[in-house]
């Protein structure tokens, strides 16, 4: 099976605060980065698919990527991060303020809290695997690389490649960060940590440029 290369979007206006469903576009910085996700990716000559949540951020950052490989573009929904209801656009010290038991239940459940009129965790959770399986049967049949967001990828490296939940947070916190995992069956992903080396020694080439 291919490796299957997940991509985080680059940053919006709403970087710092909670996204969520929220839809900004990318900005500046973020526009940037996309060059530089370019310019990591060379390490993979061909991409032949590559899915996209449907949020624009995503979407932005992915329709780059397909133009610059020719690649396909398939736009899925369930990619999208999860919802955090009442607290989209804001940041944390403003939950804190506004929502202060909620935010305290939130963070004793970490990571399986849900925000007040968000996604709960548990629907997002099993949306994740769901599109995990759907991910690794592609693979099967093409280079593929996948751009969707932070919640996503935590829950899949958690769940899925054994990182413990500081772990996928560290892995996941840059913007524009890739990461590539290969699994030999629908459950197992247990080769992510030799890819990850070989994805940590080209970025790290990169940051020396």
């Amino acid at each position: 099976m291919n490796p299957i290369l997940f991509v985080r979007h680059a940053e919006t206006d709403l970087a710092g605060k909670f996204c969520g469903h929220s839809d900004p576009t990318l900005n500046a910085a973020g526009r940037q980065q996309v060059t530089e996700i370019l310019h990591s990716l060379s390490a993979w000559p061909t991409i032949e698919v590559v899915y996209t949540s449907d949020l624009s951020r995503a979407r932005q950052t992915a329709e780059t990527i397909a133009d610059h490989y020719d690649a396909l573009l398939e736009v899925r929904y369930q990619l999208r991060e999860i919802s955090f209801g009442l607290w989209e656009g804001l940041t944390w010290d403003e939950i804190l303020l506004r929502y202060p038991e909620e935010a305290r239940q939130w963070m004793e459940q970490y990571p399986a809290g849900t925000a007040p009129q968000g996604e709960p965790f548990h629907d997002f959770e099993s949306r994740v695997l769901r599109e995990m399986k759907f991910l690794r049967e592609q693979a099967d049949a093409a280079q593929i690389a996948v751009v969707t967001h932070a919640g996503f990828l935590r829950v899949a490296l958690t769940r899925m490649c054994s990182l413990s939940t500081q772990e996928a947070w560290e892995r996941t916190n840059r913007y524009g960060v890739i990461i590539p995992v290969k699994a030999e069956n629908s459950d197992d992903f247990s080769q992510f940590q030799n890819l990850r080396l070989k994805e940590e020694t080209h970025e790290h080439r990169n940051q020396t440029r």
